[in-house]
């Protein structure tokens, strides 16, 4: 297996599964979090995130455009909860999911597997140079961390979440 078909399948099956757990929200619990720790993001908040925690970073990586000032601080890449923007609606997170699948489908293509097999490059948060390939695959396990949380969230409100629909079954 190549990096290019491991990122495809990842991409597939991560995004499916993340797509199945949005099924299962409570459009009135978008504003729900979890009551104990700090530093929690909404149900709103995680679901925008959702949307762009691959593709978008994806995006980044391959064309060296991140959106963000170069100067940028580190507080304005990892902002804290309470200033993260929320999704309106379960719709709207559903469609911009899709699309950030379809970057991130297209940011692979474009990369081309010399690239992601050899090129090394650094992120804005971590300089530490690493293959194209492992930062699109870090990218989308970053979807996966948030679609277990989203899980989580689920179970926590009371939904009959099991572990298939965590792996999209």
């Amino acid at each position: 297996m190549n990096w290019t078909e491991l990122l495809k399948s990842e991409i597939e099956s991560t995004y499916h599964a993340t797509d199945g757990l949005l099924g299962l929200v409570d459009e009135k619990s978008l504003n729900w979090k979890p009551s104990t720790g700090s530093n929690w993001m909404t149900t709103g908040q995680l679901l925008k995130h959702l949307t762009n925690a691959c593709g978008a970073c994806c995006a980044g990586f391959v064309t060296g455009e991140w959106g963000m000032p170069a100067d940028a601080k580190p507080e304005d890449m990892l902002p804290k909860a309470d200033k993260m923007p929320a999704a309106k609606t379960v719709a709207e997170t559903r469609t911009a999911l899709a699309a950030d699948k379809k970057l991130a489908m297209q940011m692979v293509v474009e990369a081309g597997e010399k690239n992601l097999a050899g090129k090394k490059i650094g992120a804005p948060w971590d300089p530490t140079e690493k293959l194209l390939g492992q930062q699109l695959l870090h990218m989308v396990g970053h979807l996966g961390t948030h679609k277990a949380q989203l899980f989580y969230y689920l179970k926590l409100q009371g939904k009959p979440v099991h572990t298939g629909n965590m792996y999209g079954m």
